[in-house]
């Protein structure tokens, strides 16, 4: 059976399919399979297609152009292939090729616009309603026809995606500023995201590149022994590989895994957007298998409950146990997008349908899975939030998963996930369901430590100056440490969390730096002890982590003195020195000074260490393929002039 855009809906064993579309790949399997690129021109005006659909016909591999009308098809197996180009408005085009292992084939295509008919425009609806969404499709067959023309014109315009602002971390003064607040962050958005931009042979926006996202996307080694809190705390101190008179200290937090069996039973609630906007291959068809794979994992004592939002907001499913999975994805399978987006009434229906079928001492998890777009009702960023913190304090977590190119809401989906004790992950392949929904379940959907925050004292006899890496939208006031109703992060099952700083050493200049200031004192203002001279001469920091249990409302505290000693580094630091070096040079960041490319993959290799899942083979290719593609800033020309 063919799905509406002429994508194999079924093919083959769920192998193929992992193999087949995008995210990191086994190390073995670039050498057994080829790579087809090439770009889609526009006969008439010569110039550049976005947003075609490039796919082999009879496989599941696809991919949409870039803005440029690039496209590249990777892990295509050898032999004769078919690639086929679509796109709304112009006449398909379709050549035969043949590929070889280990080998890159170049496929141009010139494609020429054709007459739009009106049935090629309009959405259909769910075949098979049953009881529970008639009310919900007879709503929405009245809000769909020109808001599906609309939004499937409109997606080739990569104009459309929105992210929120982010200005770089500066130096600060220690003598004015001594403490760093904030929150953690254990969403790994930014990094697929950033992969999917370069993968189709584009520079991502500026504001897509989230360091701490980045860095934390990767498992790392941990050898802390465990203790009385759900989680460990370590320090590394290194010098930065960017600028090696400063130090670079590396903060982590670790929660051990739980095995699926072990977790408490859950009760899901899957908030999925049929919009008219999710009409593309990268989005509902991606969706439908993403969560088969998530379905596979549901024990008995799970319970999973579906609510659909367009125009208007439906149950599809009511609560049902894990085993019927038949059900569940019978369910899954039918849906069909179409219509503009209610995303507010969607979140309200599923919060509430949570709320009836609450769990106590369970993982009582709302699952949204969209493209942000959201355009009935409250929709805003602030309307979105302030909806969201409405249902915070109910014992209802939040993950929410990010689908699709083009008209893409990464802005909304993470404030919401940020408010909504809630994760945030970009899925752009079924690779990366597979790690977010499999491989990392328990990180996903079981909190084992909430509200947590971070507060980190630097000592003036050691340090001049600091700046945290990333983090810029997780700041907090350093009032907000000790305040139990300040929200923060949530920390899963097996999750990791990376925080990096760059130190100046007391005595050498502060980049960006101030005059000293003329009435300092000796002591701080709310310094209420006497120190004793050298008592803590040999710290270079002290890091404070504040946290509470999932069902609590009160914190606890855990606290680590760091020594001011450089020494060897880890593989994990190594490997995210790497990974910040990168997500600078991505940001154009002046502190990456003359770092290169060519560095950023040495300070990789260093740390790739056993690499069983291949995630950092794959972002030393990544590194690779931003360097010849020439898709890396200023700092990193000049770097290339030295």
């Amino acid at each position: 059976m063919m799905n509406f855009h002429g994508i194999p809906s079924r093919t083959g064993p769920l192998l193929a399919l992992i193999l087949a579309i995008g995210g990191p790949a086994p190390s073995h399997a670039q050498s057994e399979t080829g790579v087809v690129r090439g770009k889609v021109l526009d006969a008439t005006a010569n110039v550049g297609v976005a947003g075609a659909q490039v796919f082999l016909t009879g496989t599941t591999i696809g991919t949409l152009t870039g803005a440029e009308g690039g496209y590249s098809l990777s892990r295509v197996p050898p032999g004769e292939q078919i690639v086929t180009v679509r796109l709304t408005g112009y006449r398909e085009a379709a050549k035969s090729v043949t590929v070889a292992a280990g080998a890159t084939v170049t496929v141009d295509f010139t494609v020429e616009q054709t007459a739009l008919r009106w049935q090629d425009l309009t959405a259909t609806g769910v075949a098979g309603e049953t009881p529970h969404v008639q009310h919900f499709y007879a709503v929405e067959r009245a809000a769909r026809g020109l808001a599906a023309t609309s939004a499937m014109l409109a997606y080739p315009d990569h104009s459309t995606e929105s992210y929120a602002r982010i200005e770089d971390n500066d130096f600060r003064l220690v003598s004015a500023s001594p403490l760093s607040t904030f929150s953690i962050d254990v969403d790994r958005a930014s990094y697929a995201n950033v992969r999917r931009f370069i993968q189709s042979g584009t520079k991502p926006p500026v504001d897509a590149v989230r360091i701490e996202e980045m860095i934390n996307y990767f498992p790392y080694e941990w050898d802390v022994e465990e203790g009385d809190h759900p989680f460990q705390l370590l320090t590394e101190v290194w010098d930065a590989p960017w600028q090696p008179e400063h130090r670079l200290v590396r903060v982590g937090l670790r929660a051990p895994a739980v095995e699926t069996e072990h977790l408490p039973p859950s009760n899901l609630v899957f908030l999925l957007d049929v919009s008219g906007s999710m009409n593309w291959p990268d989005k509902l068809p991606l969706l439908k298998k993403a969560f088969a794979l998530l379905v596979d994992q549901l024990r008995p004592q799970d319970r999973v409950a579906i609510v659909v939002y367009a125009g208007a907001a439906g149950l599809v499913l009511p609560s049902t146990p894990g085993n019927r999975r038949g059900k569940i994805l019978e369910a899954v399978e039918r849906l069909e997008a179409g219509g503009s987006t209610a995303g507010g009434a969607g979140i309200a229906l599923a919060y509430d349908v949570a709320r009836k079928h609450f769990m106590e001492g369970g993982n009582n998890r709302v699952i949204l899975a969209t493209d942000g777009d959201f355009n009935v009702g409250a929709s805003s960023d602030g309307e979105m939030v302030r909806l969201i913190e409405e249902e915070r304090d109910s014992g209802i977590f939040l993950t929410v998963l990010g689908f699709g190119t083009g008209n893409l809401k990464d802005s909304k989906m993470e404030q919401i996930a940020d408010h909504g004790n809630g994760n945030f992950h970009y899925v752009d392949g079924l690779l990366e369901a597979r790690k977010v929904l499999v491989e990392e379940i328990g990180g996903t959907l079981f909190t084992v430590a909430k509200d947590v925050k971070l507060q980190v004292e630097f000592n003036p006899a050691r340090a001049a100056a600091y700046r945290l890496i990333g983090y810029e939208n997780r700041l907090l006031a350093d009032e907000d440490f000790n305040d139990d109703t300040r929200d923060a992060g949530e920390l899963g099952a097996g999750h990791t969390v990376t925080a990096l700083y760059e130190v100046v050493p007391a005595g050498l200049p502060v980049p960006r730096g101030v005059d000293p200031l003329r009435y300092e004192s000796t002591a701080g203002p709310q310094s209420a002890v006497e120190t004793a001279p050298g008592a803590f001469e040999d710290e270079l920091l002290y890091v404070k982590v504040r946290y509470k249990d999932p069902g609590g409302s009160e914190s606890r505290l855990l606290a680590h003195a760091v020594a001011d000693r450089s020494r060897s580094p880890s593989r994990s630091f190594r490997f995210a020195a790497a990974v910040a070096g990168f997500g600078m040079l991505l940001r154009d960041s002046p502190h990456a000074g003359r770092f290169t490319p060519d560095d950023v993959i040495s300070l990789a290799e260093g740390g790739r260490g056993d690499d069983p899942r291949g995630y950092r083979g794959e972002f030393i290719r990544l590194v690779e393929a931003a360097r010849d593609l020439d898709l890396l800033g200023t700092a990193a020309e000049e770097g290339d002039q030295r």
